[in-house]
């Protein structure tokens, strides 16, 4: 059997072959794997938006748990309170009952009778000294007294375990809606982070200018409804703010240009929820804590009714809430990195009226 022979060396020409393919190839692989394309400044904004408007929605639930929370405590210490009475009451029957013991013992023994009353189950005692026939009027009335005792510290001690581990579970869902709040704030943020000044000043600029549209569309809208009014003679316009709306508007306008504070209800900062309800503290009116309960705070009002000082709802549930000044306006704290600012009530999407008594 002969030697095997060794492949020979490729030629110069066949590597200068596979040396072609093989650069082709790596062209070829770094063309296909090309970056994906920056998003479009529109996408951005549109992202933004989107986050910020349910960073609103979880700042209005993070409220409402906040609000749930301070009620249960509150709770919480009253039911504890009648806790610590009812084994107070408690605790002076069976001293009542102890003296008792104490005298018979000295006289000559204790009486069967007051050996189950100072039984720890008064209920239990009531049966068991209705069958021996061994408990006077008296003693019977003490014991229905513990008996009562005893049934209403032990509800109260049942709805204070109910109380407390109800506000264990709101305490969680307000951290849980506060990372919530912050993730998406965060993201809005660092989005906006990554765009170069030019781009940020121009999104700022579309938002003036939309702005701007808004209330020259709102203005024009006013305009024809006042010529159409005084074609059919239908009185003249509403007149200005005054009374209690005039309070309600006059601090509103005072916190102009104040920061957007999420969960916050003044002095320095307010959400929208929060600018309102202190607002119409200015004026002598209790609010809700949330939007969503501030919807039903007073009557509903037609968008053509509308008067200064009545609140103005957006968004179908709700999360958005501002006061009515005139002529198309409101007053309002908008989001985080904004400051509160007149806008017309057209440029977000309009829910509804309400006029808080």
């Amino acid at each position: 059997m002969g030697k095997r022979r060794k492949p020979s060396p490729p030629s110069r020409a066949r590597m200068a072959v596979l040396t072609t393919a093989v650069a082709g190839g790596a062209v070829l692989a770094a063309g296909t794997a090309h970056a994906e394309p920056a998003p479009s400044l529109a996408s951005v904004k549109e992202q933004v938006d989107k986050l910020n408007e349910e960073a609103e929605q979880s700042i209005e639930r993070y409220n409402g748990f906040q609000e749930k929370q301070a009620k249960l405590q509150s709770d919480a210490s009253q039911i504890q309170e009648k806790v610590a009475r009812g084994q107070e009451a408690m605790n002076e029957l069976r001293s009542r009952l102890g003296v008792v013991a104490a005298d018979q013992y000295r006289t000559g023994g204790v009486d069967p009778s007051v050996q189950l009353m100072l039984d720890s189950d008064p209920a239990g005692y009531l049966e068991k000294a209705a069958v021996q026939n061994q408990v006077s009027d008296t003693q019977t009335a003490m014991l229905k007294q513990a008996q009562n005792e005893q049934r209403k510290l032990d509800q109260d001690r049942a709805e204070a375990t109910r109380t407390l581990a109800e506000l264990d579970s709101v305490g969680k869902q307000l951290l849980e809606e506060k990372k919530q709040v912050q993730g998406k704030l965060a993201a809005a943020q660092g989005m906006l982070n990554k765009l170069s000044a030019e781009d940020r000043a121009k999104i700022n600029a579309q938002e003036s200018s939309a702005k701007q549209a808004a209330a020259a569309k709102q203005a024009a809208e006013a305009d024809r409804a006042s010529r159409s009014s005084q074609r059919q003679d239908l009185g003249a316009p509403a007149a200005p703010a005054s009374g209690r709306a005039a309070l309600i508007i006059a601090f509103a306008q005072a916190q102009l240009g104040k920061p957007y504070g999420w969960s916050k209800t003044g002095p320095d900062s307010f959400d929208c929820s929060g600018l309102t309800g202190a607002a119409y503290r200015a004026g002598g009116v209790k609010l809700s804590r949330i939007s969503q309960d501030q919807w039903n705070d007073g009557p509903h009002v037609d968008r053509a009714n509308l008067q200064p000082g009545d609140l103005v709802f957006f968004y179908d549930d709700i999360h958005h809430v501002g006061i009515y000044i005139g002529d198309g306006k409101m007053i309002h704290a908008p989001r985080t990195g904004k400051n509160i600012e007149v806008l017309p009530i057209s440029v977000m999407p309009y829910k509804g009226a309400v006029r808080p008594a």
